[in-house]
């Protein structure tokens, strides 16, 4: 039998791996774009976004195991895909579209919906909230970085 954290680890991979879906082209734009000097940790962030899909599926599996098959656990189940699609779309959207605003809308539209869903999730589990907080801590970062590299290259907006 299935169980909650290998379907709920399973979607979150499946919609991690929709990333990948832009072109080369899509990538060397993104590659000339002027960056923040202070922007060092760029190797780092593959390995930063695992932690952070990692902290987001172990959160949705602990709410799920506190109160399975419940109406409000499918609803918030629906909002943390939702917030992995958002999250997901970044690249994407950004690198499709050439534009960073539209990146830092969306992760600004992520940073938002990471509070909501933490402050939910923490009446239901502090765990479940804890597991969020490499979220919190690294969207803002990422909007920021997105943010600043608009003001770098307005012509990218």
């Amino acid at each position: 039998m299935l169980k909650p954290w290998m379907i709920i680890g399973g979607i979150t991979i499946l919609i991690a791996l929709a990333s990948l879906f832009f072109r080369p082209r899509d990538t060397q734009w993104a590659k000339n774009l002027n960056r923040p000097k202070w922007l060092v940790f760029e190797p780092l962030i593959p390995v930063i976004w695992t932690i952070v899909f990692t902290g987001g599926a172990l959160s949705a599996a602990t709410v799920w195991e506190n109160a399975p098959g419940s109406v409000s656990t499918w609803l918030l189940m629906g909002l943390y895909l939702l917030l992995e699609v958002v999250t997901v779309a970044y690249i994407p959207a950004t690198l499709r579209s050439r534009n960073l605003k539209i990146g830092t809308t969306l992760g600004a539209t992520g940073v938002v919906l990471g509070i909501v869903l933490t402050l939910i999730v923490g009446n239901i589990s502090g765990l479940a909230a804890l597991l969020l907080l490499p979220y919190l801590l690294w969207s803002p970062v990422g909007t920021y970085t997105t943010w600043e590299m608009m003001q770098l290259n307005p012509e990218a907006t």
